[in-house]
C-alpha cells in the first residue's frame, strides 16, 4: 500500500512548485500566441502518471484562476511532439531532459520553445523489486546470469514504443549490455499495463524488469530499485519541462 509520506514527500513538492512557476509563464505565452481576446490554451500529455496529474491541476489552475478555457488531449509522445510544432497544439506537458527526449528536441529544436521546468531530479531506467536485488541482481550486466535470463524470460516489460525511456533502452542500453545480443526483447505496452505486469508478478513473487522512472507512483507502492549503471551510464538526473510552440 502506498504511504502517505511518499505520496506528498518532496517529490509531490517539487512538482508543484515548478507548474507553479510554469503556470506563471503560460497565460501570457498563450496569450501571445493566438489571437488577443482569446483565452485559450490546448494542451496536449503523455499518459503517464505525473503527465496526468499535473495537466489536469494546469488545467483547474488556467480556467478557475485565470479565466481560461483549456483543451487537454492524450496522445503519444511522437505526435504529441509532432502537434506542438506544427502548431496544432499549444504546448507538450512533459519533455523530459537532457536524455530521454534528446532525438525529439533535435529533430523539433526550431519549432518549439522551453517554457521552463515542472520538476527537478527526475531519474529513470530498468527496475526491479528489492527481492531481486537481494537474490544478486543489482546491475543490468547481471542480466545476463543464466538464471536471471530464464527467470526472466529474456523480457523487459516496457510502456508505450515511442517514449524516450523505451528508445534508450532499446537503441542504446541493450546494445551497450549485449542484452540484445544474449536474446532479451523489449516489450511495449502502456503505463497502466507494466504497472499491472508489476503487480501481478510481486504477488507471486516472480522476477520482473520494466522500463521505470522517477517520479512515479510505483516506487511508493512496492520496493523497487533501479538496476546499477555498471558500464555505460547512459541515463543521469534530469528535469521534466514543458514544450510551447513557436
Amino acid at each position: 500500500m502506498m504511504t502517505e509520506n511518499k505520496r506528498t514527500g518532496t517529490g509531490f513538492r517539487l512538482l508543484l512548485a515548478g507548474l507553479a512557476a510554469v503556470l506563471t509563464v503560460l497565460p501570457a505565452w498563450t496569450h501571445t500566441a493566438r489571437a488577443a481576446d482569446a483565452k485559450t490554451a490546448d494542451l496536449v500529455y503523455a499518459n503517464w502518471e505525473e503527465g496526468i496529474a499535473y495537466t489536469h491541476l494546469a488545467q483547474a489552475v488556467l480556467e478557475d484562476k485565470m479565466g481560461y478555457t483549456v483543451t487537454i488531449t492524450a496522445a503519444d509522445v511522437a505526435p504529441a511532439y509532432a502537434a506542438v510544432a506544427q502548431g496544432d497544439k499549444d504546448a507538450f506537458m512533459e519533455t523530459w531532459l537532457p536524455v530521454l527526449h534528446k532525438d525529439y528536441m533535435e529533430r523539433y529544436k526550431n519549432n518549439v520553445i522551453d517554457l521552463g521546468h515542472v520538476f527537478e531530479g527526475t531519474e529513470s531506467g530498468l527496475v526491479v523489486p528489492r527481492y531481486m536485488v537481494e537474490a544478486g541482481v543489482r546491475t543490468i550486466s547481471d542480466l545476463l546470469k543464466d538464471e536471471a535470463k530464464k527467470r526472466l524470460r529474456q523480457t523487459i516489460t516496457g510502456i508505450d514504443a515511442g517514449a524516450g525511456v523505451m528508445v534508450t533502452t532499446e537503441n542504446e542500453v541493450m546494445p551497450a549490455y549485449g542484452l540484445t545480443a544474449a536474446g532479451y526483447t523489449l516489450l511495449p505496452s502502456s503505463g497502466p499495463a507494466m504497472m499491472a505486469a508489476l503487480k501481478q508478478a510481486i504477488a507471486r513473487k516472480e522476477w520482473i524488469v520494466v522500463t521505470g522512472w522517477k517520479p512515479h507512483s510505483m516506487f511508493g507502492y512496492w520496493d523497487l530499485a533501479f538496476l546499477e549503471q555498471d558500464k555505460d551510464k547512459v541515463w543521469g538526473v534530469g528535469n521534466i519541462h514543458i514544450m510551447g510552440r513557436k
